[in-house]
């Protein structure tokens, strides 16, 4: 591919970023990506190209939106912070204070951080995930109030990387009255014109980009499963949790797949138009590197403010920092919804870069948004097509190592 597939604009300042960015289609790595930065207020880098479908016919243009997964947690965050900040959610009440339903089966004493910080126990579904019923939201919330968790809550971590969205979006609806797509297009994405969407509507379906998805037979197979058969006493810490998750199978139940559902689900109207405020956000890294950057920079932008900049703070003190029983027995970080960079795996590119004072998420197709405190900045690399698991996070990592020998 030639670098003209590039579109956008750079600040010269950033060109290292503009650089790591052309090569990830020179390797023909990506189909079709963007990536925008927010430094100290100005977006300095807004770049975007490559193609929105696998037939590599129709281009990928500054407005194309894409599945962002998990990233969507970290708007989901943003949300409730803005909930504690107007003094309407106390995270350290029982969740059954809010949501009296959910107090049962083992889930009597489960806190609202508990669920925040994926300490909840409730990481997956114990008899199977419903399939195809994506805009059913009551299903998934009377399944998940009458289940009993996996393990005690608040005894260990487990990424709940889908349920996440049930448990935290009903906890927001019980305290406000509305769902978490559009408490966020009502109270932050319309304000300050930010271009994401937590279920989409139809006039937004024709600017989608279409998902890449690596098949369920290439995401079963996993390259870490020798260590299962390697004597403990021979592995370091890190190592002996690596194990320990991949005995425990909580990753597979976490991120549970099944013959029955349709492979392309995640490019279905259903999946799209559904709010699943866990993995089916959809926008722009512009809209994204915004958001984190306004964040990262008092919380307020054009006399409109999301929050006090101590409620960020307080959202963003670690909270839980792993072994993470679901992600391989990693030193993933959590504060309340966030990913924050305090202690992080060294597992190479399997991993996002979070480190210092970020905070925000990745998705497991490979999209990363974070803001910096400490730099004032706002970062999102979006992408349409997952790589396998040692190299879901190539271009982002080297984004992100671009742009940090020049912040």
């Amino acid at each position: 591919m030639q670098e003209s597939i590039i579109s956008g604009h750079c600040d010269p300042r950033f060109e290292k970023v503009h650089e790591a960015f052309s090569s990830s289609f020179k390797e023909e790595f990506e189909v079709g990506a963007s990536v925008a930065i927010e430094y100290q207020g100005e977006m300095v880098v807004n770049l975007w190209g490559g193609y929105q479908d696998a037939s590599k016919k129709k281009t990928w243009e500054e407005d194309t939106i894409v599945n962002v997964f998990s990233t969507t947690k970290g708007v989901t965050a943003t949300c409730i912070a803005k909930l504690i900040d107007e003094g309407l959610l106390d995270v350290e009440k029982k969740v059954s204070h809010y949501w009296p339903e959910y107090g049962c089966n083992g889930k009597e004493d489960t806190k609202v951080s508990d669920l925040l910080c994926h300490r909840a126990g409730m990481f997956g579904f114990q008899e199977g995930l419903p399939i195809n019923q994506w805009m059913d939201w009551d299903k998934f919330i009377e399944i998940l109030e009458k289940q009993a968790p996996f393990h005690k809550p608040g005894s260990s971590q487990g990424y709940h990387a889908l349920t996440y969205g049930w448990l935290v979006g009903e906890v927001v609806r019980r305290v406000d009255g509305r769902t978490v797509g559009q408490y966020f297009k009502e109270e932050i994405a319309d304000p300050l014109n930010i271009d994401f969407k937590i279920g989409l509507d139809t006039t937004d379906l024709d600017r989608c980009a279409e998902t890449l998805l690596l098949s369920q037979e290439q995401n079963a197979k996993s390259p870490l499963e020798y260590i299962r058969y390697v004597p403990d006493f021979i592995l370091p810490r890190q190592l002996k949790n690596l194990k320990d998750s991949i005995k425990g199978g909580h990753f597979l139940i976490a991120f549970e797949s099944n013959s029955a559902q349709d492979e392309d689900y995640v490019n279905s109207q259903e999946w799209r138009k559904a709010e699943i405020p866990s993995a089916n956000g959809h926008g722009t890294a512009k809209s994204l590197a915004k958001l984190y950057g306004i964040l990262s920079t008092g919380c307020s932008r054009d006399s409109f403010t999301i929050m006090k900049p101590e409620t960020i703070q307080l959202a963003t003190t670690p909270l839980s920092s792993g072994p993470d029983s679901v992600l391989f027995g990693s030193d993933i970080t959590f504060g309340l919804g966030y990913e924050v960079g305090n202690r992080m795996t060294n597992m190479g590119n399997m991993s996002p870069k979070f480190s210092n004072k970020m905070f925000g998420h990745a998705g497991v197709g490979g999209t990363v948004a974070f803001g910096d405190l400490d730099k004032g900045l706002g970062y999102a690399f979006l992408c349409n097509k997952q790589h396998e698991l040692r190299k879901l996070y190539k271009t982002s990592n080297e984004l992100v190592d671009a742009l940090y020998t020049i912040v």
